[in-house]
Order: C-alpha cells, then sequence, then structure tokens
C-alpha cells in the first residue's frame, strides 16, 4: 500500500523513475546508412523531447536471423541503451511499430540486473578480504632450540 502512495505522490510532483532500457531493433538489411542515422536521430529526438537521454548507440551490422522474418533472412541490428521513464518507452515502441523498415524490436529492463550485479561484486570483494591472510609483522621471532 505504502508503494502505491510513493508512486501516486511522484505523479503529482511530476517526478518520474528513470531507468535503464536496452532496445534492440532490427531493419531490412538494403537499408542505407542515411536512413539508419536518420531513424536513430528521429528516435533520438523522441527521447530527448520526452525527458529521457541516450546512453549509447551500437550499430552491430548485418546478421542473419535464426528465422524468416516478413521475407527476410538477414537484417542490421541496432542498440539502444535509454535512460528514461515507461511513458518514454511506450512511445520509443510506436514508433518503431509503425517504422516500415524496422523488422523487429525488443525492450528490456537492466537497471535491475546491474544493480544485482553490484550488489554480487561487493559480496565477492568482501568475501575477498576477510579470506586473505593477515600481514606478518616480523616482531615476534621463535627461537628453535636443537
Amino acid at each position: 500500500m505504502l508503494r502505491f502512495a510513493q508512486i501516486d505522490i511522484m505523479k503529482i510532483l511530476g517526478e518520474e523513475m528513470n531507468r535503464t532500457y536496452e532496445l534492440m531493433f532490427i531493419v531490412r538489411p538494403d537499408m542505407a546508412e542515411e536512413d539508419q542515422d536518420k531513424l536513430i536521430s528521429t528516435l533520438d529526438s523522441a527521447v530527448s523531447s520526452s525527458g529521457g537521454h541516450v546512453k549509447s548507440v551500437e550499430k552491430m551490422g548485418k546478421r542473419r536471423l535464426a528465422y524468416t522474418v516478413r521475407r527476410f533472412n538477414e537484417g542490421i541490428y541496432i542498440l539502444l541503451i535509454v535512460e528514461g521513464g515507461g511513458a518514454l518507452i511506450h512511445e520509443l515502441e510506436r514508433r518503431l511499430r509503425v517504422s516500415e523498415p524496422v523488422i523487429k524490436f525488443l525492450t528490456v529492463r537492466t537497471d535491475q540486473e546491474d544493480k544485482r550485479l553490484e550488489k554480487i561484486k561487493k559480496i565477492r570483494e568482501s568475501r575477498r578480504k576477510a579470506s586473505l591472510p593477515p600481514a606478518e609483522t616480523g616482531t615476534e621471532t621463535t627461537a628453535v632450540s636443537a
């Protein structure tokens, strides 16, 4: 119940949670480089106008598809890493859905995974520090007599 109250307060204040998403989409293999850049800049401007920002853009190149999609066996993969809210992602997906050169797209929320991996790294680091043997001081000497 408290969580819903927090969300309502955030909506009233106009603050939206910024989350990190990976948006992978595949475009037609015959799409020109200029058209790809134009599509990416259109999505980038949509992100900026919605209050989010694009962390990175990676063109992964032409790859073979696992199965035929819209009569295509190959496609050009593009990965956008976006930070923003749910409404922003909904708008991006809508734009990709109506864009003719886009064959497929998939959006994955990655911020929870990043937090989980960071927590695991901290645990491993603390275990590593705990398992290190204490440093010898060298002040104590033991004499062994035969």
